[in-house]
């Protein structure tokens, strides 16, 4: 069953496939609104009448959201898609490329492909078309390369359905004892290009031909040999493979194939972890650790970054560690579920307080508020927070960092706030000294306590802008400033590479959801994947704080 979200998407789809085709602009007018009102919508609209359906988005339209509960799609969208080369698709991902532009370029300048758009661009005439310039034909050129180097992996989150199918997969299996991931997705990767699994067996044949048979495989009898089975995922570009060992080398392999290069590499007494399991079978990897004379080390920080500095092994936080959630949005501004619906949603998972951050002003294209509907917002916090003590709502906002890097409300009506987080949404073509000074200026802002999303990173789709991380971490730890982690599968940012040198400054991490729906709280769990790479702790997490710690942690800052 199709959820809001997914259902919006289509039609943002349809609604640009729309344009693309150069249609009527009022038709393109009423999907986009559409679109809007699924965002708005509290109720699931798989779960609302037929009638009610026809009574928020008129006939012709909510015949088509009936068409995709049923078939996952409707026709006008395929019949559209049918018209539309599958490279011009392709490109539709490039970033700088919006419909219009990729509408000239297709149907004016006969481009149809990414290879043809490269070459273009190699030749120089994507600069002399009208409406592009050099400037727009440098981002498509880095956004060609960005997709090229991009394009066979996966989302961690769109991986998982799939890591858990494939282990669901070989536990039925009755010629494996017991299996175990491996590689990039035992270390929590945010990005994934393969699944990685250590099979313990001793029929190696049959489970070669187990695995070949397997419908939603494709094997790849080229790569594989007589340990290992390598495939892919039938249509999608995701690589798996599974290794065979027997009882008395599981251990060993498990290692080889979790650390990265960097972390087995490291030396002790004149070898190498690498070296130590190469010479001899170990059923568990504990043993291996133990003969190298090193704490056992969580598969998440083998990555050769800071783990073997440890003076002693952290405990790494975990999802029930978090005490409440300070990152997320309502329908004041561009959210699905009200204040009291999201509160209530974030009680239900266990979490002992609410923030509750609406875009600020700036934020018109989000509906931000201005301050006079800060304080409608601020009146019905109250209102709420009296008749439900048991959610403890806090008053936040998620401040535009304006170029000059001040907060877009003026210092005193910032007082009103329990909390600031404060994000950069626009002017992201700023050199790194700039963006840098930007963010640093925000950071000493008195009433900033949380920078959030720190780089504006969209994993796959775009990079973040340049910063100099370490003065940005050094401004936070003079300034008593939390960094977030924002836990949105597609952000996971800050990134984890940074998590333990805030760690070493004191600066203390935030894991939020970023959440615009009640689905989206349950985002944390990524967060805390990321957030355990990075080696975080509890202690070190500022949510993790009680309710009374963090009202006194904000009202000492204020």
């Amino acid at each position: 069953m199709k959820s809001n979200n997914e259902i919006s998407d289509i039609f943002s789809f349809y609604a640009f496939l729309l344009e693309l085709h150069n249609e009527n602009e009022f038709k393109i007018k009423s999907y986009r609104s559409a679109v809007f009102k699924m965002d708005k919508l509290s109720e699931n609209i798989a779960a609302i009448s037929h009638e009610q359906i026809r009574k928020v988005f008129g006939k012709a339209i909510a015949e088509q959201i009936l068409e995709i509960l049923e078939k996952g799609t409707f026709s006008a969208l395929e019949n559209l898609l049918a018209q539309t080369p599958e490279g011009v698709l392709k490109m539709a991902k490039i970033k700088g490329l919006g419909a219009k532009r990729l509408r000239l370029l297709w149907q004016e300048a006969g481009i149809d492909s990414p290879e043809a758009l490269a070459k273009a661009c190699e030749e120089g005439k994507i600069a002399e078309l009208k409406g592009f310039g050099e400037k727009i034909q440098e981002t498509i050129k880095n956004g060609l390369l960005f997709i090229k180097l991009n394009s066979d992996k996966l989302l961690y989150a769109d991986a998982e359905p799939i890591a858990q199918e494939l282990e669901k997969t070989l536990l039925e299996c009755p010629l494996i004892e017991k299996i175990s991931f491996a590689g990039e997705w035992r270390r929590n990767m945010e990005v994934i290009d393969s699944l990685c699994v250590v099979a313990q067996t001793s029929e190696f044949a049959r489970l070669h031909e187990f695995l070949n048979n397997c419908t939603w495989l494709e094997a790849n009898p080229k790569h594989s040999g007589v340990y290992v089975w390598r495939g892919k995922v039938h249509n999608l570009p995701l690589k798996i493979e599974v290794h065979f060992a027997k009882k008395q080398n599981f251990g060993s392999l498990l290692l080889l194939l979790t650390g990265s290069p960097k972390h087995l590499a490291f030396e002790v007494t004149n070898q190498t972890l690498l070296q130590i399991a190469q010479k001899q079978a170990f059923a568990e990897e504990t043993a291996i650790y133990q003969q190298a004379n090193l704490p056992y080390l969580p598969p998440e920080i083998r990555e050769g970054q800071f783990e073997f500095s440890l003076a002693h092994v952290p405990k790494l936080i975990e999802i029930q560690d978090l005490k409440g959630t300070l990152h997320n949005h309502s329908t004041y501004s561009d959210g699905r579920n009200s204040i009291l619906e999201m509160a209530q949603a974030a009680k239900n998972l266990g979490f002992e307080y609410f923030g509750i951050t609406d875009h600020s002003k700036s934020a018109y294209y989000a509906n931000g508020l201005d301050e006079q509907r800060v304080l409608a917002q601020h009146q019905e916090i109250n209102q709420l927070n009296a008749q439900h003590p048991e959610l403890c709502i806090l008053k936040g906002i998620e401040a535009d960092i304006l170029a000059n890097g001040e907060l877009d409300y003026s210092q005193d009506f910032l007082k009103n706030f329990d909390f600031v987080v404060a994000s950069i949404h626009s002017n992201l073509q700023m050199n790194e000294a700039k963006a840098t000074e930007r963010i640093i200026k925000a950071i000493e802002n008195p009433y900033t306590n949380i920078i959030g999303h720190p780089t504006g990173r969209l994993l796959l789709r775009r990079n973040g802008y340049p910063l100099d991380m370490q003065k940005i971490i050094d401004a936070c730890a003079a300034n008593e400033v939390a960094l977030e982690i924002n836990a949105h599968p597609l952000r996971l940012d800050l990134d984890w590479r940074w998590i333990h040198k805030a760690i070493e400054k004191g600066v203390k991490i935030a894991i939020n959801a970023d959440a615009h729906d009640t689905e989206g709280l349950n985002y944390h769990r990524f967060g805390v994947l990321v957030a355990r790479k990075g080696g975080l702790s509890p202690q070190m997490c500022l949510n993790c704080m009680s309710k009374e710690e963090i009202k006194a942690f904000f009202f000492k800052k204020k």
